[in-house]
């Protein structure tokens, strides 16, 4: 995970052959370091063809997920441990570095009450015994915080930080999201330099999941922090073009955030670059 990178859901969140196929030509075309594929139904990827065009590419790749409302770990532990077991396979069968996301429940998962010790609880089991699962498949293992708007369970760098020490496990690793922390966190830097021991992985993503510089998010303070810790893990594009109306649902997506994924790869791409290059993180 290294360099730019871009998530899928910029041109497709069917990962079919024609939106393999579709995604992968489009993040070379625009230059990126490597894809995050949306494993949203594991059980449904090839695995062998996502590889076979991933290789043909030379582009590495990430898998990220939100799990299902079935096996949400806070209610269904052992049913999260399984899914999140074939997401594994899968990420491994493609060839993937990492697994991450909202790994810990669902996307959309809202009690109305802060997170209770025996939802933390399950949450812990299901994601140990996950990041041993991982591990012997030789993969890192990511947990995103997200906005109180899609889950209560895990929201700041802060929370992220302690559910990971509480694990223990060493191939499990902090993903932040710039959307999120500009709702949750006290300034984005301090959330930043609360994940620095754990973080490896970011997506860089405008206040309203627009084009990166168009918005309201303060990318000077973004990386300057990014820089203050020395953060060489992956850097990620994320807007959500192209909503199945399940996922638009949770992420509270109603409206275009962009004229088209062109015009946040063409100008986004440039400003994120320009920033990673003026504070030496690239």
């Amino acid at each position: 995970m290294k360099g730019f990178g871009v998530h899928t859901s910029m041109w497709t969140m069917s990962w079919d052959a024609q939106g393999a196929a579709r995604a992968i030509a489009a993040a070379r075309a625009s230059g990126m370091d490597f894809i995050e594929i949306a494993l949203l139904d594991p059980a449904s990827t090839d695995a062998t063809l996502g590889r076979r065009l991933l290789e043909e590419a030379e582009l590495p790749a990430v898998c990220s997920l939100g799990l299902p409302e079935a096996v949400w770990a806070s209610r269904n532990p052992d049913g999260a441990v399984e899914f999140l077991r074939l997401a594994v396979e899968k990420t491994a069968g493609l060839g993937a570095t990492a697994l991450t996301g909202v790994t810990y429940g669902g996307i959309g998962e809202r009690s109305g009450l802060p997170p209770t010790d025996a939802e933390l609880d399950n949450v812990t089991r299901a994601l140990e015994q996950t990041a041993r699962i991982a591990a012997d498949a030789g993969l890192a293992f990511g947990i995103e915080p997200v906005n109180r708007y899609e889950t209560h369970l895990i929201n700041t760098a802060a929370q992220g930080v302690a559910m990971i020490e509480r694990i223990g496990a060493e191939n499990m690793f902090l993903h932040l999201d710039t959307y999120h922390m500009n709702i949750e966190e006290k300034g984005a830097g301090n959330g930043i330099l609360a994940g620095r021991d754990h973080l490896r992985y970011i997506h860089l993503s405008e206040s309203d999941r627009g084009t990166p510089g168009a918005g309201t998010c303060d990318w000077d303070e973004i990386f300057v922090a990014l820089a203050a810790i020395g953060f060489q893990g992956g850097l990620a594009m994320e807007s959500f073009i192209n909503m199945p109306p399940e996922i638009a649902h949770g992420l509270s997506v109603w409206r275009p955030v962009a004229k088209s994924a062109e015009q946040v790869v063409g100008e986004g791409l440039p400003f994120l670059r320009g920033k990673a290059e003026q504070y030496g993180l690239i």
